[in-house]
């Protein structure tokens, strides 16, 4: 039987608890703490890496929909959910390093599973602010632009992958080749990063964001906390795919 020491020292390599993009700050600050005990129920129970990744995609789909349900007891949930997605991502990567099952298909899976999550909450939270379930609407129509814009932002990232594999090149790439080679550029950059603005879309932080603003609404008897986060939302989501999509294109990452 494993134990928590060997998953931790497996799962949790230096150079994976070090990544700058690719390893959420909300892992580094607590679920890494926590990640290797479920990780180990995992491995005691005989998980496969794919059946924790696709449970990962259930938590993040159900918070999705949950969402779209007034109130803040749905809010909670929403909350909840979407640690569990936490959870559950960062021990899938754990339990694939510590029995050695990697595959393309997991990848697949993992980067499919951000995609689907972030649209649906996003999707969920225009229903939300509409203030009643319905399939049309000015704030349903605002939900699912800022998902589009969030999507687009992710197949923007993986498109550098999938570009340089195209052109024979290396698929990964360093941290230099981000910066942009305009200082200007690298100017916009350096105060996107420090303003983090891009975490107000991001599933994690969203739906905390969700919640405190059912928590708004709820003492005001109104939806306008609720709306203002969705128009913000599909704002913001616009901004960053198209500045994404400007700083790839500067950068050195398609070289």
């Amino acid at each position: 039987m494993p134990s928590l020491s060997e998953v931790r020292t497996a799962g949790q390599p230096p150079e994976v608890l070090d990544r700058l993009n690719d390893e959420h700050w909300a892992g580094r600050l607590y679920m890494r703490r926590v990640s290797p005990y479920a990780t180990l129920l995992f491995a005691r129970w005989g998980w496969s890496p794919n059946a924790v990744t696709l449970a990962f995609i259930a938590s993040g789909v159900a918070g999705g929909v949950l969402a779209a349900v007034p109130g803040i007891w749905a809010a909670i949930g929403v909350v909840l959910l979407f640690q569990l997605y936490l959870l559950f991502d960062c021990s899938d990567g754990e339990l694939a390093r510590y029995t050695r099952r990697f595959s393309a298909t997991g990848v697949f899976l993992d980067r499919m599973g951000h995609y689907i999550c972030e649209a649906v909450l996003l999707a969920g939270l225009g229903v939300r602010a509409q203030g009643h379930f319905s399939l049309s609407g000015g704030y349903v129509t605002v939900g699912l632009a800022a998902a589009v814009c969030v999507t687009l932002i992710k197949a923007e990232t993986d498109g550098v992958t999938v570009a340089r594999a195209s052109s024979g090149l290396a698929g990964g790439h360093d941290d230099a080749a981000l910066a942009p080679r305009s200082q200007g550029l690298a100017l916009a950059r350096r105060l996107a990063a420090a303003l983090k603005v891009h975490r107000a879309v991001q599933a994690v932080e969203l739906s905390a964001l969700i919640l405190g603003c059912a928590i708004i609404d709820s003492a005001a008897g109104t939806l306008t906390a609720t709306r203002v986060l969705a128009v913000a939302a599909l704002v913001i989501g616009a901004l960053i795919a198209a500045a994404h999509l400007v700083a790839i294109v500067a950068s050195s990452r398609l070289r």
